[in-house]
């Protein structure tokens, strides 16, 4: 059903906290392109900044990416920052991306690879500069799918293997720290996880390593209420 795609764009964004026009926005951002509603009528309807975003979206969408080259990548990048007015359009356009990526299955192989391109060379980096990781780390890993599935497949069996046990050692490292932070007196959050398939794959990439050399598979972080600057001498005390 056509309301099905908005509606899982709208419940991505509910995962990074966006507010409500960026979600009325994402509910309604493939109506001027696929229907015959008009930004006019978006914003009697629904205000004039729900429009605002929902025609941004409209016009990213009608742009066709070149990324033949870094150089050319980097361009388009700056020329789709650039056409947003509101920030919003673009973590808006992230989340669209997501979600058809994730059902990327149900396209031919060539636009499979297409898009996962697109997406890797395009929409990733942007999302890594505002700094979402969790829609970054998921575009990333979706590209890798696709484009090399014989890589993203091995890493998936492989650092599922024994699966259990890695949980456990992550598990009790995100203990031991916590503990430690309570002593200390410092109120912080602590969570641990395996890193993605893609990071994993630039690490081998880079050091001309398989996967068994790879040792830090793991990342344990650490969020605190505040941040105690220091100066060189009250750090050498």
């Amino acid at each position: 059903d056509y309301i099905l795609h908005p509606l899982n764009v709208a419940l991505i964004l509910t995962e990074i906290s966006a507010d409500a026009p960026c979600m009325a926005a994402a509910l309604l951002h493939d109506t001027i392109e696929d229907s015959d509603a008009t930004k006019e009528e978006i914003e009697e309807l629904f205000g004039s900044e729900v429009a605002l975003l929902v025609d941004g979206v409209t016009k990213i969408n009608k742009l066709n990416f070149n990324t033949e080259t870094e150089a050319s990548a980097a361009n388009q990048r700056k020329i789709l920052v650039g056409l947003s007015e509101d920030p919003r359009v673009i973590i808006i356009k992230l989340a669209d991306r997501l979600h058809n990526m994730r059902t990327l299955q149900y396209m031919t192989p060539e636009k499979q690879k297409e898009k996962a391109r697109e997406t890797m060379d395009i929409y990733a980096p942007i999302a890594q500069r505002l700094g979402i990781s969790k829609i970054k780390v998921e575009l990333d890993d979706l590209s890798l799918k696709y484009l090399k599935p014989d890589v993203y497949y091995d890493l998936v069996e492989k650092v599922a293997l024994r699966k259990s046990v890695r949980e456990e050692f992550v598990g009790n490292i995100v203990k031991t720290v916590h503990q430690h932070m309570v002593e200390a007196g410092i109120k912080a959050q602590v969570d641990g996880r395996v890193k993605h398939f893609f990071s994993i794959y630039k690490k081998m990439v880079n050091q001309n390593k398989t996967i068994d050399q790879i040792y830090d598979l793991f990342a344990v972080r650490i969020l605190v209420d505040t941040c105690l600057l220091y100066t060189s001498d009250a750090a050498d005390e």
